[in-house]
């Protein structure tokens, strides 16, 4: 009986045992539950705290954006993101899409003067590489409009623009963020060009200014493009004022135009060394390419070469046996001649000298390049440029002369050289003549030769002039080889030199208007500018109108002079 009552106890005791561990493990179970319910609905609330902080900040980030655009565009409000195209345009016109010409024209934009837009990149930010993406460019420049003829959701980039932006690498899809801004007129602007060469250019402000017609901002950073001729500069926009982005239309702006801050790396684009007088420059030229210097004859040097008592000589001394060069020279505005191109060129074989003296009409005051040209072989030589006094010579060739007036007298003319020799030494000079010598029966010539030197002696077959044998081959491929001129005319040396001289349409001439070095065209379309000599290009580029500085009248620019003497009678 006890052993059935002490079992029942346990058991009980038992069982009471275990339904308390259940209840404890059950509120343990609740308690954990509680705690996790109330640290999730902790980050849900922190999670929704940052969202509203967040969405809150944006909002502000939003707000204050549109306020300044709005202050930026003056009132108006126009932000667009498009895909980025390029067209061939010059300047930094942009092409918008024809819904932009109506959100613009809806606010009364064209209202307000020309129409400025700040173009910023748009990036797109990549998840697997997110660090890539944060290190692309950050491009940023303005722009103005040249029509509204862009695709819908596309924005067309002339050169200039897409060069500023896309100076590293060009995305994928390259989006483009266009806001209407406003700008100040410009006052104030400092250029570097990034090649040596352009202060060589003359007149080059006045081609600068050129350049800028065809834009309508300017920004800070920002690299300028300038063609003149065939050439092309670029320049780096290092400060502006009164801001740091202008608008550069009906404005003079003041304009300084600093040096490169180092040489160059090598280029294809050719640069003019300056060569002082009586001064040598040594040099190596390969064959095909050219080398340039410059020098330049001030009043002082002009005087003694107009009085005729002193001559400029260009001479180029050759080190190389086995090469040859040619001598070009060409007065500014051309600043580098070549074989198409010069007014003074020499090809004789090795050494060789160029005089420019007084009885060239064409010498006058200025700066003048000199082009060595590798006529074959890589060639090395020394350049020198000096003035050389005449007035010595022309007393030796006097009295040469007054000593040959006086033997007129008492000479007799050999039969076979055509000399005159004294008569009474004329019987043994023709008998040692005919022995030794030789006349070149080639018609017209009738040059003395030695019989050994006959056979070096040759005639062009096409122009007769006379050569030494080894000169004959470089003359005919020099003067007689066929050139092609790029307007399509193929001609020869002489005839090409005078054709882009005076007749090519290609050829560059310096406008009277705009100072700018540029393609001479066609004839004028206006019968009155053909009459008065101008040039296609002149034609467009005088029909500018300027004030009159009398009357303040706006007059075209090749009225003015007639303009000057119709009516304010000034001749």
């Amino acid at each position: 009986m006890d052993f059935e009552l002490r079992m029942a106890r346990e058991k009980l005791e038992k069982e009471q045992k275990d339904r308390k561990q259940k209840a404890r493990l059950k509120l343990e179970r609740e308690r954990k539950a509680k705690q996790e319910a109330i640290r999730q609905r902790e980050a849900i609330e922190a999670a929704q705290r940052s969202r509203r902080i967040d969405a809150m900040e944006a909002q502000l980030k939003e707000d204050q954006h549109m306020e300044e655009n709005l202050l930026a565009g003056r009132g108006i409000m126009f932000n667009r993101v498009l895909e980025a195209v390029p067209y061939p345009g010059i300047g930094d016109k942009i092409k918008l899409p024809p819904s932009c010409f109506t959100e613009l024209s809806d606010q009364g934009s064209f209202d307000k003067g020309p129409l400025h837009f700040c173009l910023s990149l748009v990036h797109h930010v990549n998840s697997s590489n997110t660090e890539g993406a944060q290190s692309q460019n950050t491009g940023t420049t303005h722009a103005g409009v040249l029509e509204f003829t862009a695709e819908e959701g596309f924005v067309g980039l002339p050169p200039h623009i897409w060069n500023n932006l896309f100076s590293k690498s060009v995305p994928e899809v390259p989006l483009v963020e266009v806001r209407y801004v406003w700008l100040p007129k410009g006052t104030y602007a400092k250029l570097q060009p990034i090649e040596f060469g352009f202060s060589d250019i003359p007149n080059h402000k006045a081609v600068l200014e050129t350049s800028l017609r065809q834009h309508a901002t300017l920004s800070q950073n920002d690299v300028l493009i300038v063609n003149h001729g065939v050439l092309t500069y670029h320049l780096r926009v290092l400060e502006l004022k009164p801001s740091p982005s202008i608008s550069v239309l009906d404005t003079d702006i003041e304009v300084d135009i600093v040096g490169p801050d180092s040489a160059p790396e090598k280029t294809d684009q050719h640069v003019l060394i300056p060569i002082m007088f009586g001064k040598s420059e040594f040099g190596v030229v390969e064959e095909g390419n050219y080398m340039y210097y410059k020098f330049s004859i001030d009043v002082d040097v002009w005087e003694l070469i107009s009085s005729g008592d002193s001559e400029i000589e260009v001479k180029i001394d050759m080190e190389a046996q086995d090469g040859d060069t040619d001598l070009y020279i060409s007065k500014h505005p051309l600043l580098f001649p070549n074989r198409h191109q010069h007014g003074w060129s020499s090809h004789d074989v090795g050494s060789k000298v160029l005089v420019l003296s007084s009885r060239d009409q064409s010498l006058a005051q200025g700066t003048y390049s000199i082009g060595v040209y590798g006529f074959k072989g890589k060639t090395k030589y020394e350049l020198s440029v000096t003035v050389q006094d005449r007035s010595n010579s022309k007393v030796g060739q006097q009295a040469v002369a007054t000593s040959s007036t006086f033997m007129e007298a008492d000479t007799v003319e050999c039969r076979n050289c055509r000399h005159y020799i004294p008569s009474r030494t004329i019987a043994l000079h023709e008998a040692y003549c005919r022995r030794h010598n030789m006349i070149c029966q080639h018609a017209g010539c009738g040059v003395v030769l030695r019989i050994d030197d006959a056979k070096n002696h040759t005639h062009c077959e096409k122009c007769g002039l006379a050569f030494h044998g080894g000169e004959i081959e470089k003359h005919m491929k020099v003067f007689h080889e066929p050139l092609q001129c790029p307007c399509g005319v193929v001609l020869e040396k002489e005839q090409m030199v005078q054709h882009q001289s005076s007749d090519c349409a290609l050829r560059l001439v310096t406008c009277k208007f705009c100072g700018d070095m540029v393609q001479a065209g066609t004839s004028a379309a206006d019968v009155r500018d053909r009459l008065r000599g101008l040039s296609e290009h002149e034609s467009v580029c005088g029909s500018r109108t300027a004030p009159c500085d009398s009357c303040g009248r706006a007059v075209m620019l090749k009225d003015m002079d007639i303009h000057q003497i119709a009516v304010h009678q000034r001749g």
